[in-house]
Order: structure tokens, then sequence, then C-alpha cells
């Protein structure tokens, strides 16, 4: 059950215990690490939390993002915060399940210095294209990156990340090989497609 929480977004506390035994929290500020730039899907999702949060706390829910390395460096930054629940990681499929995997010496470990709050959203992973490109299904992307291979490329918020995964899963079920562009996190990737820098 606690692997299934965390392939998905969700918010997860540094020191959870602690919270949970102070009677009077939130007595300050509570800060959220997003891992990744501004723009993306965990930056929104925190955002439109945040407001509701502090209202519902009584005290300010800050947005910090922390982006690199595949969401590594935001997640190490919540790992090691002090451990008194006034730090939460809004962590995605990357921190939690996809580095350990690809990185055997991240700076975290996420069943030991994480616990699962809430699953904050459920967000699949979707095929999008410029509105200007000439293609409008799957079945056209593949058919002209199959006529031109490795011409075509796609963006990703970073390599590793499970946008670029499912993509390899794609080329390994008898898609196409496409080029992989990967950039700083999903608002810097989603802004390359629709101006035209990937297609």
């Amino acid at each position: 059950m606690m692997r299934s929480l965390w392939i998905a977004c969700c918010l997860v506390s540094c020191g959870a215990a602690a919270a949970a035994s102070a009677q009077s929290w939130p007595a300050k500020p509570v800060r959220i690490i997003v891992p990744y730039p501004p723009g993306g899907v965990a930056d929104i999702t925190a955002r439109i939390y945040s407001p509701k949060l502090s209202e519902s706390w009584a005290q300010a829910a800050l947005i910090d993002n922390r982006p690199g390395a595949n969401g590594a460096i935001g997640a190490e930054l919540a790992a090691k915060s002090i451990p008194d629940g006034y730090t939460l990681l809004m962590a995605t499929a990357s921190e939690a399940t996809i580095n350990p995997t690809f990185y055997p010496k991240l700076g975290y470990d996420t069943l030991r210095d994480f616990a699962p709050i809430a699953l904050a959203s459920h967000n699949p992973v979707v095929l999008v294209v410029n509105a200007g490109a000439p293609f409008r299904t799957l079945a056209e992307v593949v058919a002209a990156a199959k006529a031109k291979p490795a011409t075509l490329a796609y963006a990703t918020p970073g390599s590793g990340s499970l946008h670029h995964l499912s993509m390899e899963l794609l080329r390994m079920l008898g898609g196409p090989t496409l080029i992989h562009v990967p950039y700083k996190g999903g608002g810097p990737a989603a802004a390359a497609v629709v101006g035209g820098e990937t297609p």
C-alpha cells in the first residue's frame, strides 16, 4: 500500500511523528518543497493547495521550488530538514521510485526519510503536440517518425522522468526512435512544445 501511494504525486512529511505529537501544530509557517521549477504539474498542484492549507492552518503554506537532478535536489533538502513537521515535499514518482532505481547514491532514502500524508493528485502521462504540428493522433506521430527515423524530437521534464521512461517504453514496444530533449522540469518542457521548440 505504501509503495502505491508513492506512484502518484503526494505530499510527504519529514518528521511526521514529531508534528503529530505537537498539539499546537502548526505554530509557524510550513514550507512545501517542490523539487521542480515553477509551471509544472507538481508546482501547480502545490500552488492550488497552498491557499487552502494556509487558511485551514492559520499559518502560511510557503512554496519553495528546488529543482534539479530529476527532483533529487529538492527531495534531499527535504530529507535533511529538521524533522519537526514544518517541511513537506510535493513528491512524484521520480523522487520516490525512479531515482532510487537509477541512482544508487542518492542523498535520501524514500522509505526511511519520508512518510506519506496524502495523495494530492493523479496525473496521467499524455503525449501532446504543438497546435501547428502536422499530427493529430499517436498513429500519425508514429508513422511520421518511422518514415524519417531520429528526426522528430520530444520534450520531457528531464532524463529519467516518468515521461522519458514512457517514451522509451513506446520505442521498446515497436514504436519509433525519437530524439529525447530533456528540460529542467515540466513547465519548461511545456513551454518548449507550445513555443514550437519541440513539436
